[in-house]
């Protein structure tokens, strides 16, 4: 046996290769390879904005806590002067709530030009939560600090101060009850309460009203509530309005905020009182209020992070997969059209086949 040279040997193992090696193919860049890795990271890139999104998990469950007060955050204009109304809550057990945490202020009834942006604004904002009831968990994820309307002051101060506005909060047994404003400043009975009305005049009733803010528990910002914004104008001096609420417990665990609010739906009535003609009442501002036995506990979630990988590993395998199915399916297709009708690689087939036979039978 022949000895190689050293500098054979080295040729040797240099061209000595034991892994199989990729065709050819497999390397060559496409136009079907880069749309499919275009579309891929493109999906890719929308899956992450999908990741850094969150979402509101509503749970529902049975109020336990009845110990606890409720708190009744108040911000109404009513266009009559300050000394001929007042404000109290009565609740179901026959206890009267006194007023001294609201604040008689007296106010102009119209609005300035910049106050009537914000009515207008909270009007649009309203008429869209009824239709987009999504955009509430946009308010709750954003705690945006708007100030109510009420907030800005009228610059006019030659204006006459016609109007009350009636501000701040109390608190009372988590208990039905019944918020009212109606003529005459109250005063303890023994068998509930009154109102000294019989020295007012009825040429000075007026219960137009404007709804500035009205909200049950912890004040969380950027939250609008049902009848934020709510205006009626009446023009019968002996008017009555009544707001039915229900009001829901709510738990709201954000990002950005942890507070336990609550929640309500209203129905509204109202009636000229003309007793002449059967409609018996009291003229006033009446929301009675009654508290429902469940709550609903608001919860902002993240997707994980195993997930969003899980997620990501799919995306990229699946489009793989898809891709080299339809890449298979399409040249399978071509291959049957082309060698139908003679095109490409398969024009001179038979001239081919022609040529092989006649040396075969040389």
């Amino acid at each position: 046996m022949r000895r190689l040279t050293k500098k054979k040997a080295l040729n040797l193992v240099k061209e000595l290769d034991a892994f199989p090696k990729i065709p050819d193919s497999y390397v060559e860049s496409t136009a079907s390879g880069g749309t499919a890795f275009t579309f891929m990271a493109l999906l890719a890139f929308l899956e992450f904005f999908v990741y850094r999104d969150t979402w509101m998990k509503y749970e529902y469950e049975v109020d336990k806590d009845f110990t606890s007060k409720l708190r009744i955050n108040i911000d109404i204009t009513v266009a009559m002067k300050c000394q001929y109304i007042g404000a109290d809550v009565l609740d179901l057990a026959e206890t009267m709530v006194a007023s001294d945490g609201l604040e008689y202020e007296p106010v102009n009834f119209e609005l300035s030009p910049l106050q009537r942006i914000w009515q207008l604004t909270l009007w649009h904002i309203q008429e869209r939560l009824r239709v987009e009831h999504s955009l509430q968990d946009v308010l709750f994820k954003s705690a945006l600090n708007i100030a109510p309307p009420s907030a800005i002051k009228n610059d006019d101060s030659s204006a006459p101060l016609n109007a009350c506005r009636i501000h701040g909060h109390l608190y009372v047994n988590k208990v039905a009850g019944n918020f009212h404003i109606t003529v005459g400043k109250s005063i303890p009975h023994p068998r509930g309460h009154a109102h000294l009305a019989a020295l007012v005049s009825h040429d000075s009733f007026n219960f137009s009203h404007r709804i500035n803010h009205l909200s049950f528990g912890e004040m969380i910002p950027g939250i609008i509530s049902t009848l934020d914004g709510t205006e009626k104008v009446s023009t019968e001096s002996n008017h009555m309005f009544q707001y039915f609420i229900t009001i829901v417990p709510t738990k709201l665990n954000t990002y950005k905020i942890t507070a336990d609010t609550h929640q309500y739906s209203v129905t509204e009535r109202e009636r000229v009182i003309n007793h002449a003609a059967g409609s018996h009442g009291v003229s006033g501002i009446f929301m009675k209020y009654d508290i429902s036995s469940l709550m609903i506990r608001v919860t902002e979630q993240h997707m994980p992070l195993w997930q969003f990988l899980v997620r990501l590993c799919g995306i990229v395998g699946g489009i793989f997969s898809t891709t080299g199915m339809l890449h298979g399916m399409v040249g399978f297709l071509v291959d049957i059209i082309c060698c139908r009708f003679k095109m490409g690689i398969y024009r001179n087939f038979k001239v081919s086949v022609v040529l092989l036979t006649d040396y075969a039978l040389l």
